[in-house]
């Protein structure tokens, strides 16, 4: 009996743990990363812009191939891709991938939002959801329950997709929304990139509001962390910023080892909270742990890597896709 009693007690303590998601990407909650500073590539069949790498339930890497259109996965197990054309003009930007197996990827070139449900390792039939204002759909996050969210830059809107009523809704911005992130209680966070400014969708009145980084820090990407605070890196200016979600306020920021020659582009946190942050200007990836305030530095194998997006996967290796190069790497 007390072994039951210890059993769902453990099983209680873990639910806010497994309900965790964070990171970039929604489905997979991030494991710790430990690396040893192995760096692994694989160039992918079709290297016309491939980008925004993200973790599948069973452990793939599915990825969007933007001027290529079409997707691809990776299968860590045999390092053998697959790909698959999408339909003419999806020009697929950013990608995630729900607890069901279902890919859902941003139309950046028509507008739209992808579903592609798979079924045996395969894909079925594409459903492409047309945004209510068009544009160009950008970066997509899965809250975990029914909803994605993705931001559409040119039609400066973050758009909430519904699954279970595919009822689309969007939230005005400026500035050309980029990287988004949700924090747990729910609210939406994303970065303006032509600007200076972080927005925030409250989750209970759907009001946007904004918080001012500065002149020139062209925020690019954000993560959330598991204590619910989130993490900019700052393209324009070389920082990576702090801010407390439960005060929308910065906390703190930081210079990146680069400075801003670096132009840090893509930030993901792994499940103790340290931030994996790139510098695409010098082909380097950092590991920022918050509790030493110290940055380490892995330089890249390829010179113009272009990394746009990173993820951390369940056992803590962190994926990048070098759109420039045409490479998929791990850094493990």
């Amino acid at each position: 009996m007390r072994t039951v009693s210890s059993l769902l007690l453990l099983l209680l303590l873990l639910l806010p743990a497994l309900a965790w998601a964070g990171g970039s990407n929604y489905t997979i909650t991030p494991g710790i990363s430990m690396p040893s500073g192995k760096v692994t590539e694989w160039k992918v069949p079709t290297p016309k812009f491939a980008r925004d790498p993200a973790a599948a339930p069973d452990g793939k890497i599915y990825i969007a191939v933007m001027h290529g259109n079409k997707l691809a996965r990776f299968d860590p197990a045999t390092q053998k891709f697959d790909e698959w054309d999408l339909p003419n003009g999806t020009r697929p930007h950013g990608l995630v991938v729900d607890e069901r197996g279902t890919v859902w990827m941003t139309g950046n070139g028509n507008g739209t939002l992808l579903e592609i449900p798979f079924r045996d390792g395969q894909p079925g039939t594409m459903i492409a959801h047309k945004t209510p204002s068009g544009g160009s759909p950008h970066t997509i996050i899965f809250d975990g329950k029914d909803a994605l969210w993705f931001t559409n830059q040119s039609a400066d809107k973050v758009t909430r997709f519904e699954r279970s009523t595919r009822k689309m809704t969007e939230f005005s911005s400026r500035d050309g929304p980029y990287g988004l992130a949700m924090d747990k209680g729910g609210n939406v966070w994303f970065c303006q990139a032509s600007g200076q400014r972080v927005g925030r969708i409250d989750a209970a009145t759907g009001k946007v509001s904004e918080i001012d980084l500065g002149s020139g820090s062209l925020p690019r990407r954000i993560a959330v962390a598991p204590d619910n605070t989130l993490w900019v890196v700052r393209y324009g200016d070389g920082k990576l910023t702090h801010i407390d979600a439960a005060t929308a306020k910065p906390v703190k920021s930081y210079d990146m080892p680069a400075g801003a020659q670096g132009n840090p582009y893509a930030v993901t946190v792994d499940g103790a909270g340290k931030v994996w942050a790139n510098e695409i200007g010098t082909d380097t990836v950092t590991l920022f742990d918050p509790a030493t305030e110290k940055f380490r530095v892995f330089s890249l194998p390829t010179k113009n890597e272009g990394i746009r997006k990173m993820i951390v996967d369940a056992k803590g290796k962190l994926w990048y896709m070098g759109s420039h190069s045409g490479k998929l790497g791990v850094v493990e």
